[in-house]
């Protein structure tokens, strides 16, 4: 069976064509593991605070979402058989025995934003958080994804077992792309200015000297002369003993170095700016100087960055197990005006005719309520109903 029949369903007509992946022959008996240098982006997430700070914001506000699962599948379903009340117990209460739903869920949007993907295990009972950078995928020609592999263990998991989220890739179908790969220069670039100023102050905020003598010196007294200044100078080391110079030697500094230039503050500020763009945050949610726009931003940033997120995840879980799954934005400030847009735009449907009120609150994850599946005739538009109660024209008798 073609790889896109597990998706679409079994094919209706017989006399179609078995056909492949147009790429996948080039996929056939390979296996892709991250190819992104999950390490950087890990050592940057530790090392730098805006990044860490930025990385956080954003998985610690995926996080706090809940789930709705709806009983009504509208997808066939990859595993058959569980319920929507546990599949709505897993995602958001106890997604197995030694997790909790907030750490589980952290788990998976650090690894999203760190290494673009995010990797589930379902064993039929519980779901498990698998380490992104760990796990490689094995092709096939007919199936897509033959099977997964975790680093540490030779054990296989089928398709039907993970659960495989990916952000936006250009160069694989399989793997998605770190959110911080745009920004993985200047990240470099931030440590390297770090490091610099590091290595400037252990040498006691001294630059580099050169010992100039009027004399030529044999190589052998060069290094002798080395030996005994470093034994006797050592800024690092908090010593400064003092140096009688002779023979004619002068000390002199490689080069005049401005103190403040040391600061980086206007390129690091910078820095910072690409960073955060890079992640979707906008910068002024990390100024605490600046608060005046601060709710249009967090608007914005929950529109733009937050639910693409959620909803991907959301996406994949209900192509896992066959429910429609939706994120729970009720209890988001940020997002109360988008709740009341809905609510009019809903409203004026149901006001029209066009929808019924229950259709109405299943867009909107609301229960469905009682006798609420008629449609509404407007009373102000004549002859739209055939009772005149409902705002139609008045029944023309009949002549006899």
């Amino acid at each position: 069976m073609a790889w896109y029949n597990n998706i679409f369903g079994e094919k209706k007509d017989e006399d179609l064509e078995e056909k492949l992946n147009p790429i996948q022959p080039y996929y056939d008996k390979t296996s892709e593991r991250s190819r992104e240098f999950t390490f950087n982006y890990e050592r940057a997430y530790e090392e730098l605070e805006v990044v860490n700070r930025g990385v956080n914001l954003i998985v610690d506000d995926c996080a706090e979402i809940d789930t709705i699962v709806q009983p009504l599948g509208s997808y066939p379903g990859i595993v058959k058989g569980t319920k929507a009340s546990k599949v709505s117990i897993l995602l958001n209460r106890e997604p197995n025995p030694f997790q909790d739903i907030s750490s589980f869920r952290r788990n998976l949007f650090t690894d999203y934003i760190l290494d673009g993907n995010i990797f589930i295990y379902f064993d039929g009972a519980h779901v498990y958080h698998m380490p992104a950078s760990k796990m490689s995928i094995h092709a096939s020609k007919t199936t897509y994804v033959d099977h997964y592999k975790f680093e540490a263990s030779e054990e296989r998991f089928s398709p039907n077992e993970i659960i495989h989220i990916k952000d936006n890739s250009f160069y694989s179908i399989y793997r998605g792309v770190s959110r911080l790969k745009p920004a993985l220069r200047t990240m470099n670039l931030m440590r390297s200015m770090r490091d610099f100023q590091d290595n400037f102050f252990k040498n006691g905020a001294v630059p580099g000297l050169v010992l100039k003598s009027p004399n030529t010196l044999s190589e052998k007294i060069k290094e002798r002369m080395i030996q005994s200044w470093s034994l006797r100078y050592r800024p690092d080391a908090g010593g400064r003993r003092p140096l009688i110079l002779d023979g004619g030697l002068e000390v002199d500094e490689i080069s005049n170095i401005n103190f403040k230039e040391l600061d980086f503050q206007a390129a690091i500020e910078e820095n910072e700016k690409i960073i955060l763009k890079a992640l979707g945050v906008p910068p002024i949610m990390l100024d605490s100087g600046n608060n005046a726009n601060i709710r249009p931003n967090m608007r914005m940033y929950y529109l733009e960055t937050i639910l693409p997120i959620v909803r991907k995840v959301n996406a994949a879980y209900s192509r896992f197990f066959g429910f429609v799954i939706n994120e729970d934005i009720t209890n988001i400030p940020a997002l109360q005006p988008e709740l009341r847009d809905q609510a009019t735009f809903y409203t004026s449907l149901v006001n029209a005719g066009i929808i019924t009120p229950n259709e109405a609150r299943t867009a909107m994850n609301f229960d469905e309520l009682p006798d609420a599946d008629e449609i509404r005739i407007p009373a102000n538009i004549a002859g739209s109903a055939v009772d005149p109660a409902q705002g139609g024209r008045p029944v023309e008798q009949e002549e006899d």
